[in-house]
């Protein structure tokens, strides 16, 4: 799996970048950063293009918008460069983020530019190059990093506006019921389903909290020689949300299975040394001082969130087959849109049964 997603490739011509223009613009906006660029394109993600620039002797990332007819509210590089900014100088580990560009005629699209951090990207989350010890330090580290998150005053680091207070889950229904439809290429039933079922059940409860919107094991960099975070990645669907939402989208790993998307489903956890999904929410409730929660909220923001990946991927299959998707394996990721879909109706069929 790793080969598929992990370094850099030539890149594709439908991507490519006019080196001369982004010189002249980054020696002109980011200071001490200038010379002339060598180009590649990181083979990992699934949305915004992200190249390595090796800028004169400096190596940077560069993340921009596709080119072509967009989703409306998709791709949002300018959110995503805000909220790093904002993170710089929290416990959050994040890249530092140089520069935003707006002007189009620079790349072909909105851009921003960021450093290069070194370190280990792991693709399956079984993480099967490592020995039990390692991985429970590893996932007891992701743990420690999203509870930090949760933990953040919004208002204490400029992001009181970043998004509306409450009623997040009826909006991010509302919002990704849109672009499953403005990608729709077939009929699936269960997406049906969980449209009209979705808003109809949501919990009551809700609460305020920076959330990442896409925390799963192959969006953070790990240091080289330690189960230590160094940057967290992709913070495009970051926004104010529910923290349980948000937690729950990165627990649906051990819901899914490893062939669908990147799961643990099904996996001995106790031999490998990962955590069970219980073991691990119990971690996250006492690092975040909660003293629980009601099981049939659990089960909802995973039914949600598995629907929630669903549109995501059925976006990704769109743009592969117009032919602006980010990555080569874009087609074989968006085709498991109806299979997360049906584990999501599922989930609410069994939550109906009990």
């Amino acid at each position: 799996m790793s080969e598929k997603y992990s370094g850099t490739r030539p890149v594709t011509p439908a991507l490519s970048l006019d080196t001369g223009r982004l010189a002249a613009w980054i020696a002109e906006n980011v200071s001490g950063l200038q010379g002339p660029i060598e180009v590649a394109q990181f083979k990992g993600g699934q949305s915004n293009p992200t190249y390595l620039l090796r800028v004169g002797e400096r190596r940077c990332v560069l993340r921009r918008k596709p080119p072509g007819t967009l989703l409306a509210s998709a791709h949002a590089v300018d959110r995503e460069y805000a909220v790093i900014r904002a993170l710089e100088d929290t416990d959050i580990p994040v890249a530092r983020a140089f520069a935003f560009c707006e002007d189009e005629s620079v790349a072909g699209t909105a851009f921003y530019l960021m450093d290069y951090v070194e370190g280990r990207v792991f693709w399956d989350p079984r993480l099967p190059e490592m020995v039990p010890g390692e991985r429970r330090q590893i996932y007891d580290e992701m743990n420690r990093v999203i509870a930090e998150l949760h933990g953040l005053d919004p208002g204490a680091v400029g992001l009181d506006e970043f998004g509306r207070h409450g009623g997040y889950v009826e909006r991010q229904v509302s919002r990704w019921t849109r672009q499953y439809r403005a990608a729709e290429t077939e009929t699936i039933v269960a997406m049906d389903q969980l449209i009209e079922w979705l808003p109809a059940n949501r919990p009551a409860d809700d609460e305020t909290r920076i959330v990442h919107g896409d925390f799963r094991i192959d969006n953070l960099i790990f240091d080289r020689n330690a189960p230590r975070i160094v940057a967290v990645l992709d913070w495009e669907l970051s926004t104010l949300g529910h923290p349980l939402a948000d937690f729950a989208y990165h627990c649906m790993a051990w819901r899914i299975p490893p062939g669908a998307f990147r799961g643990l489903a099904g996996t001995d956890y106790a031999a490998l040394g990962i955590p069970s999904e219980h073991q691990y929410v119990q971690d996250y409730l006492r690092r975040t001082g909660r003293e629980g929660f009601a099981a049939r909220e659990w089960q909802y923001y995973m039914a949600y969130n598995l629907f929630r990946l669903a549109a995501i991927l059925q976006g990704v299959y769109a743009r592969a087959l117009q032919g602006n998707a980010s990555s080569a394996n874009a087609l074989e990721t968006g085709s498991s849109a109806r299979q997360l879909a049906e584990a999501a109706w599922q989930q609410v069929e069994r939550l109906q049964a009990s």
